[in-house]
């Protein structure tokens, strides 16, 4: 049996192969994109970026009713935009093996929130496995095709930043060629109109009860019985934290089905040991299901709800000795995240503030504007957000609000969900202005394509929707394209369509500056003699801009050339460097 060192995310899409799963559909979420990515790779898998989360668990519907393994793969939030097929699913069930991969982001580090996907597991009622390590992450992958066929229904694999984005050694093995099931029609299963879903209810109420029986006896939830003095219900990578923070000598019971619990093998658990403690990262799901069986249990009220766990935190909670190699004692200053030298949507932003406006914000990397030095966007929720916000902001001020606020979304946050958005405002009309940063990339999750780009997941031509005839066509006849890098033409576009009375919008077109194929012009220099130290340069915020001695420095390496900083500076004391770059 080969081995190979896989990170988390790697190591599922691997169970994709092996499980035999035909189909992957998702939309990219950091920490879960590079699953989809991974399972690209594979010839035997057809992959694809969709949309949204929802459209992509909805073509994994299909795949699975046609008789394929599939699955589909987004962050914690996506599965907000996905919950209504995923709940009208757990009524229908499977044909093949329907599997939703999820992956948590516990400590935020690239997301508005620390949401528990378990939550969505017990909602929708629908079993939930979570690995706590690269190599289970393949093997649950596997096991979780298998269960979506034995029980019928969709499953969960859960996992957390730490999980997707650590690697460790995982077995390889051969991809098998599950049984073939071919679609039947079958109205009263797949149609969910209420005289068919009706009796679907109970079958789901016996589903939770025999994967309660299955979870008292599955291998993937173990007990490792030693020491009696403490007995410890974990799992994922709290597991991991758990075994170094305690030692080896600590009883645990390892959880590896989330959901549903089980509870003789908890309770005879919690009878062997002298004190029980829960170890779970964010909400106490394990825990309350503890105490709702009467057990005397230790958890949230020593450890934290909120952020990422670990061995050192575990160790300070419990009064454990905490390793010397575990601190460390230097201090390391903060580096808060900027956009790039050369980011596109940095000129946008200038002429925002320069004009007063109100910006309402959306998810990418141009909510990195909300930040100093530009402090332009005012408000950011969930994706496409700003364009819905913009028009009810709108029509409750009406008049100066109307020519004064903005929405600001990317091109794949447009596609995501501002079209029915601006639908919206094209309907109901208000005076509304959205601008559509257009950087021909999904930036903010490492470069993904999408529908407006017209290349697909493996970088091959594919179909390339037209923005502009994609707005007139929602009803918005003012629709403008300026280059943001120009400040002048964009400071006058946006003048112009915040003052028209009707609805409009603004397409701001230059790659993203991080693409391959983008072709940096020569970095700019200063004139020490001609720079006065007004720091004008400074307001955009690039960082290959710093201030030594009252002078303005640009750092050649960091430079791409975009010239914006050139056009702030009215003393003619910066310019491109001669020859190429």
């Amino acid at each position: 049996m080969m081995k190979q060192l896989l990170l988390g995310n790697a190591a599922i899409a691997r169970g994709f192969y092996e499980a035999g799963c035909s189909v992957v559909s998702s939309y990219p979420g950091t920490p879960s994109t590079e699953i989809t990515e991974e399972a690209a790779k594979f010839p035997e898998v057809y992959c694809e970026w969709a949309p949204n989360e929802k459209v992509a668990m909805e073509v994994a519907i299909g795949a699975c009713i046609a008789g394929k393994r599939s699955a589909c793969c987004m962050k914690h939030v996506g599965v907000n935009v996905a919950a209504d097929p995923l709940f009208t699913m757990s009524y229908i069930g499977v044909n093949a093996g329907f599997v939703i991969c999820v992956a948590d982001d516990p400590g935020m580090h690239s997301s508005q929130n620390e949401q528990d996907s378990r939550h969505y597991a017990i909602a929708a009622k629908v079993p939930m496995l979570e690995p706590a390590d690269s190599e289970e992450s393949r093997e649950f992958t596997k096991l979780a095709f298998e269960l979506s066929e034995k029980f019928d229904t969709p499953v969960f694999v859960k996992v957390s930043t730490r999980i997707s984005h650590s690697q460790s050694i995982v077995n390889l093995e051969e991809r098998i060629t599950p049984p073939e099931k071919k679609y039947v029609k079958d109205i009263e299963k797949y149609v969910m109109m209420p005289a068919y879903a009706r009796p679907r209810h109970p079958m789901v109420e016996q589903r939770t009860r025999d994967l309660i029986e299955y979870a008292e006896t599955t291998p993937i939830n173990r007990v490792e019985m030693r020491d009696t003095k403490i007995g410890i219900i974990t799992g994922s990578i709290s597991y991991q934290y758990v075994r170094e923070a305690f030692g080896e000598d600590v009883s645990v019971l390892k959880l590896g089905l989330v959901h549903p619990l089980p509870e003789k093998l908890i309770k005879d658990f919690a009878a062997k040991v002298d004190r029980l403690i829960v170890v779970e990262e964010l909400d106490p799901i394990i825990e309350d299901h503890c105490r709702r069986m009467g057990l005397e249990v230790t958890g949230k009220d020593v450890l934290p709800l909120e952020d990422e766990f670990s061995q050192t935190l575990l160790a300070e909670k419990f009064e454990l000795a905490v390793p010397s190699c575990s601190r460390l004692e230097d201090h390391i200053p903060g580096r808060p995240p900027v956009m790039c030298p050369g980011c596109p949507h940095r000129g946008l932003f200038y002429t925002l503030v320069r004009n007063n406006c109100t910006v309402l914000g959306d998810i990418g990397c141009y909510t990195l504007a909300a930040i100093a030095p530009l402090y332009a966007i005012e408000t950011t929720e969930c994706m496409g957000a700003s364009v819905s916000s913009v028009h009810g902001f709108n029509k409750a001020l009406g008049g100066e609000s109307e020519s004064s606020t903005v929405a600001v979304l990317g091109d794949s946050t447009f596609m995501h969900s501002g079209m029915t958005g601006l639908a919206n405002i094209a309907y109901n009309q208000s005076n509304s202005t959205v601008v559509i940063l257009d950087n021909s990339i999904t930036g903010m999750t490492g470069h993904q394509h999408n529908p407006t780009t017209g290349y697909n997941i493996k970088g091959e031509p594919a179909g390339k929707i037209d923005l502009e005839a994609l707005c007139h066509s929602l009803g918005i006849k003012r629709v403008r394209v300026v280059d943001p890098n120009d400040l002048e033409a964009c400071n006058a576009v946006v003048k112009e369509e915040l003052a028209v009375n009707e609805p409009s919008v603004i397409i701001t077109r230059r790659p993203c500056a991080l693409l391959k194929y983008v072709k940096n012009e020569p970095p700019v220099v200063v004139e020490p003699d001609k720079c006065v130290g007004c720091k004008a340069c400074m307001k955009i915020g690039c960082p290959a801009i710093a201030f030594r001695d009252n002078k303005a420095v640009v750092d050649e390496t960091l430079c791409v050339g975009c010239g914006v900083c050139m056009q702030l500076c009215k003393f003619d004391a910066m310019h491109q460097m001669k020859g190429e770059a």
